[in-house]
């Protein structure tokens, strides 16, 4: 019993002084997506939010490891539509388009009121690190776009990205 209790301890040991080491070493694979930095734009029904999408990662089907660029809803939508076209991926859905808020005569500021920035900042947020981590999205060459270019070419070739 003690030698088995020695051995309880010196494995509990063993494996935490590992567990820190490797608690701060460079993880083998990441990829970080984070939507944040909302900035709304133009005047009256030239009015837009836009977002800022910034990439960190060391998977190497990425050609450009850390990224910041900026979309709009609406890019997020096209996305969404071009891995449904082309890709074999189930697609998840977006935050709604919150129609109701886009209604005149409201008495608050509808789809550019801070709170609702914030709970579509969540969702799409939520949506693209969904996607981006699916193996077989990450294949996609509208997701690389999406990720890294600054201006999207809507007119892009699809097909998938070689590393």
């Amino acid at each position: 019993k003690q030698w088995y209790q020695r051995g309880v301890r010196e494995a509990v040991v063993s494996t935490q002084s590992t567990g820190l080491a490797e608690a701060y070493d460079l993880p083998a694979n990441f990829l970080e997506i984070d939507v944040l930095n909302p900035e709304t734009h133009g005047i009256g029904n030239k009015r837009y939010t836009d977002y800022e999408v910034r990439l960190k990662t060391n998977l190497p089907i990425f050609r450009i490891q850390e990224c910041t660029v900026r979309r709009r809803y609406s890019d997020f939508e096209w996305l969404r539509g071009e891995l449904e076209k082309e890709s074999k991926i189930i697609v998840p859905a977006l935050p709604g388009k919150a129609l109701k808020r886009m209604l005149p005569f409201r008495g608050d500021d509808g789809i550019f009121e801070e709170e609702f920035i914030e709970e579509r900042r969540q969702g799409i947020e939520s949506f693209i690190n969904k996607i981006a981590g699916h193996p077989l999205a990450q294949n996609e060459k509208c997701l690389h776009i999406f990720l890294t270019d600054a201006v999207i070419d809507k007119n892009y070739v699809p097909g998938k990205v070689r590393n």
